[in-house]
């Protein structure tokens, strides 16, 4: 099957790493293991592009090349990730329909509440005419799903749990012991946390986490404190980190993802609070190396972690729970272990890569091989609140 791939959000060869593209790049990577041949449509970025009135002949140039691109049977399928109130797809909906070939939405989000700010009511009206096209909706968080069939039939709408390759994030003794040594830990237990230092709410969920531990230290815990990741508030979070916690902290910069691995082995626990985490794939990558996880209990972060099986969730903003949480994993090495080994168990369980997208696959042959006859747009019941 030919298939023509669109992120609108954030294009597969967006230099920052994140979330979204750990998700596309394995859609892409799945797809094409599979047997599929997955060609990217366009690296055209659609974030907030309503309001960008000089990227608007851009619109029209890309919709112009993907319909030669993809022409005279060049194209099966259509498949677009992530489209929402902020970066609507543009290129999809008209272009397969000029092809053809059924539309396809991975992570279609639908929040009402955007259409009542008049600037992101744009946005809101553009994104809600993506999903009445799409043939089928594939969403990898249990709230889309629910607001999703306010909108499309149930019929096309599929959750998909999200999922890795566990074999790729798997316990590694000789990294253990090597990262260990080079950062002095001992017997004593190692806090991992990975984030971009972007500001907003990954800088604050970082300055959470060395407050807390700055508390622990306070209390006379023993502890190594390392964090994976880099960005513009580095300095500012290394000030933080010198003035709350001194010299139990390691600044490991940037790792590439497939190195991360080594760093989840050599810790005891994963700490990273979440703030409103859309999915937070580290937590199952920490989970799969079978470390417990601490984090709120918001967004996604219950999508990826179990409450009081695989981790421990504090409620948002808790600061006390939310330090208790990590004071009791510190100081129960047994617990520790019965969470991290019920983590792994748990990953490999529910959140497979390989087999949860098996759905996936299968109703994509089904909708590519039966075009004709995929569902109309809108809702037959009417189109649903709005």
């Amino acid at each position: 099957m030919k298939i023509g791939f669109y992120a609108p959000f954030k294009p597969l060869d967006h230099p920052n790493p994140s979330g979204d593209l750990v998700t596309a790049s394995g859609l892409v990577e799945y797809l094409t293991a599979c047997g599929h041949q997955v060609a990217a449509a366009s690296s055209l970025r659609c974030r907030w592009i309503y309001w960008k009135p000089w990227l608007w002949p851009r619109v029209w140039w890309e919709r112009q090349r993907a319909t030669r691109r993809f022409g005279s049977g060049r194209c099966d399928l259509w498949f677009s990730y992530h489209s929402y109130y902020k970066a609507p797809d543009m290129l999809g909906p008209a272009v397969s329909r000029r092809l053809g070939v059924p539309y396809v939405l991975f992570q279609g989000i639908y929040s009402t509440r955007r259409r009542r700010q008049p600037i992101t009511r744009p946005g809101f009206e553009l994104n809600r005419s993506a999903l009445l096209a799409a043939a089928h909706i594939f969403t990898n968080k249990r709230r889309d799903h629910v607001n999703l069939k306010r909108l499309v039939p149930e019929e096309r709408i599929t959750y998909i749990a999200p999922g890795l390759d566990p074999g790729r994030f798997a316990f590694d003794p000789q990294a253990r012991c090597a990262l260990r040594r080079t950062w002095g830990a001992g017997e004593d237990p190692v806090i991992l946390s990975v984030a971009m230092f972007r500001p907003g709410v990954k800088a604050d969920g970082l300055a959470w986490v060395i407050r807390t531990c700055g508390e622990l230290a306070r209390r006379g815990r023993r502890f190594v404190w390392v964090v994976a990741g880099d960005g513009k508030e580095r300095s500012r979070l290394e000030r933080l980190a010198r003035e709350e916690i001194g010299a139990r902290v390691h600044f490991a910069g940037r790792i590439p993802r497939g190195e991360l691995y080594r760093y989840y082995s050599a810790a005891d626990l994963f700490f990273f609070p979440g703030i409103r985490e859309a999915l937070g794939m580290v937590y199952l990558e920490a989970q799969s190396c079978g470390l417990p996880v601490v984090a709120f209990d918001n967004a996604g972060v219950p999508e990826a972690v179990q409450k009081d099986r695989t981790g421990l969730l504090a409620a948002l903003e808790d600061g006390r729970a939310l330090t208790a949480a990590v004071d009791r994993l510190l100081c129960d090495a047994g617990l520790r272990r019965q969470m991290g080994a019920c983590a792994k168990a748990y990953v490999r369980e529910r959140h497979d890569l390989g087999k949860n997208y098996a759905r996936m696959d299968a109703t994509l042959r089904r909708l590519a091989a039966a075009p004709a006859c995929r569902k109309p747009t809108g809702n037959p019941a009417g189109q649903g609140p709005r």
